[in-house]
């Protein structure tokens, strides 16, 4: 039996959904039984609320500081000092409880889906031995600073093209798994846009989708309606709102001469991404992604400093998505796609190179590869002594 421990920690909903993408794909196997930490929750509920609220508070409230701290962070020559103070008062909190969960569990390999996790892991392992196998998750389309003092036997990346990002801060590539970014495996399949479209209750015309992610972030989204609604070409408009429950009751409240459907949490965001034209969201890791699973033609808005800034350039430098700016405005972007066909074809093409739709079943046999060796290895061990 291959034990899999998957940790995690609410600082924005996409290191918990790569973590259940790998819950998911290994479901169903009796040979493999998997279990997903929060490593916040398993402290207290209320701390991990606390963590939840401070990074939202922290990333809209005051992103400018968020990403001048990440800025600082990214530019140091050594990194292990300042870092390690920062978060040393949490991780001590976090260790005891961890190395307890650990023990009872007994994992084969753990896959960490946030630096914190790991570098509370390497910190642990230095009291506390653990024999698992430690396979780090970089759930953006950059390395973020904390990763540079995070140690782990391997770490997936969403992209070849990391991999000078990669010798800079880790000083080898041989440990780099450029599989992508682990996206539930239904991201894999296609459904016609008629029938998807059918599914959402909605018509069969050019359709934009507005994804504000799963914590609901998107202060911008009502001038990003109107200013769409001003438009004069025919199209409808999707408006996924996550948890901002407040944003969608104000969304709602608005007249709109286009049509406008709104929506709050939803579990089939496959089936939304098929539906649509192009998607207008945050370059989160996750969530472009899914995207460029889906080959949806990127409209990037409102970045969070940092390494979203970081997903954005990459994303541009690559020629697979649009940012939405000032100087830019989302009516032009989306009245390009929708007279240019060409641009979306192109932004499509370029897809291909970066979209990871399998990166789920690929880190998934990765592990029960590493399994099956260390098996076959304590094998020949015991028939030789």
């Amino acid at each position: 039996m291959l034990k899999v421990l998957f940790l995690s920690i609410p600082t924005g909903g996409g290191h918990h959904q790569a973590a259940r993408a790998m819950e998911r794909y290994f479901e169903g196997r009796e040979d493999v039984e998997c279990r997903m930490l929060d490593m916040a929750e398993n402290v207290n509920t209320a701390l991990a609320d606390a963590v939840s609220k401070g990074y939202i508070l922290t990333t809209s409230v005051t992103p400018k500081l968020f990403g001048t701290i990440y800025d600082l962070l990214d530019a140091r020559e050594n990194p292990s000092t300042e870092a390690s103070r920062t978060i040393r008062v949490l991780m001590s909190a976090f260790r005891k409880k961890l190395c307890a969960y650990i023990d009872a569990f007994r994992p084969d390999v753990i896959v960490s889906t946030h630096p914190f996790c790991t570098i509370t892991l390497n910190r642990a392992a230095k009291r506390h031995p653990i024999s698992a196998k430690l396979i780090s998750i970089v759930t953006d389309f950059t390395i973020h600073p904390f990763w540079e003092q995070a140690r782990s036997d391997y770490y997936v990346t969403a992209s070849e093209l990391l991999s000078y990002q990669a010798l800079k801060k880790w000083s080898t590539v041989e440990q780099v798994l450029p599989i992508g970014i682990p996206v539930d495996p239904k991201f894999a399949n296609k459904m016609p846009k008629e029938e998807a479209r059918k599914a959402l209750g909605a018509e069969n015309k050019f359709t934009v989708l507005i994804m504000m992610g799963s914590m609901g972030y998107g202060t911008s989204t009502a001038e990003v309606l109107r200013t769409l609604d001003r438009m004069d070409e025919d199209f409808q408009i999707l408006v996924v709102c996550g948890s901002n429950k407040k944003m969608k009751s104000r969304l709602d409240r608005m007249k709109f001469t286009k049509e406008v459907k709104t929506f709050g949490f939803v579990n089939n965001v496959d089936v939304f991404m098929d539906a649509c034209d192009c998607i207008i969201t945050k370059p989160g890791g996750l969530s472009t992604s899914e995207a460029l699973a889906k080959r949806v033609p990127i409209l990037m808005l409102d970045p969070i400093p940092g390494q979203e800034d970081r997903n954005k350039e990459f994303l541009l430098n690559n020629g697979i998505a649009l940012y939405i700016s000032d100087t830019f405005g989302v009516d032009e972007a989306v009245y390009q796609l929708i007279h240019y066909p060409f641009k979306a074809e192109q932004m499509i093409a370029n897809m291909a190179h970066f979209a990871k739709p399998n990166a789920a079943r690929d880190l998934g046999e990765f592990i029960l590869s590493i399994h099956t060796k260390k098996t076959a290895d304590e094998n020949k061990s015991s028939v030789s002594s």
